[in-house]
């Protein structure tokens, strides 16, 4: 009889850890959903989001073009590049099968498809200058003329008026006084020929004369009684003499 219970006792205890154990089995796996969102949004942002590389090169719009705030036709749009606009890229981005390119096109930054774009060259403007032989030739035609106070022409020149007209000659627009041409040139220790040469305290005190260096330490001006060459040493110059200098 002892067998008999111990035996049914057993057989009880196997069925509840059983059961106890499918239960646990039963019930669904917890898991940490709002860090599989933050996993999967990360991702997303981050193939989104993929970094800019740098890129230069000037291109030119093939049609009317939209420059938008970020690589993609999502991003609002910061111009409208018109066909043929001028655009310096910067960085470039790759968004799925595409490639963006960050530029600068009227006077604003912002994206375009690459594929809108053509390679392009521009030329740089052309600033016309005076070569400095051409303006020492046209100085040392004019040798000869009178000298006029305030004279601006070939029937006569006062000193600036004559460094005006001779850098006219080759090309150069250049201002009317001495003391305005002082002001728009920069001073160097080497001179060159077409330079200025500038004398203070001639017939008033600060500068007040203006010639152009020709080279060999010597210079063409309008002073005295006309245009005429003079030596850098010259008695009554080179104690005048204030500095070179250079457009």
């Amino acid at each position: 009889m002892k067998k008999l219970f111990f035996t049914l006792l057993t057989a009880g205890s196997l069925l509840f850890a059983n059961s106890a154990t499918g239960a646990q089995a039963a019930q669904p796996v917890q898991t940490n959903a709002a860090s599989s969102y933050e996993t999967t949004t990360s991702s997303v942002q981050q193939v989104a989001a993929s970094k800019a590389t740098a890129k230069s090169g000037t291109f030119k719009t093939k049609y009317n073009s939209n420059v938008r705030a970020d690589a993609g036709t999502k991003y609002k749009i910061v111009t409208m590049a018109k066909k043929g606009s001028i655009a310096t890229a910067t960085h470039q981005k790759k968004v799925g099968n595409s490639t963006w390119y960050k530029v600068k096109v009227n006077g604003k930054s912002g994206w375009v498809l690459s594929t809108l774009l053509t390679a392009t060259t521009v030329k740089k403007a052309s600033v016309k200058t005076a070569s400095t032989s051409s303006v020492v030739s046209a100085a040392l035609a004019l040798k000869g003329i009178p000298y006029k106070f305030g004279g601006t022409t070939r029937s006569g020149f006062d000193c600036s008026g004559f460094v005006q007209y001779a850098y006219k000659q080759a090309g150069k627009s250049v201002s009317r006084t001495t003391t305005s041409q002082f002001a728009e040139t920069y001073a160097v220790s080497n001179p060159q020929p077409g330079d200025l040469v500038f004398f203070a305290n001639t017939y008033k005190p600060g500068i007040s004369h203006v010639g152009i260096y020709i080279g060999n330490n010597q210079f063409v001006h309008s002073g005295g009684a006309k245009a005429e060459v003079k030596s850098m040493n010259d008695p009554y110059w080179g104690k005048k003499f204030h500095s070179y200098k250079r457009f």
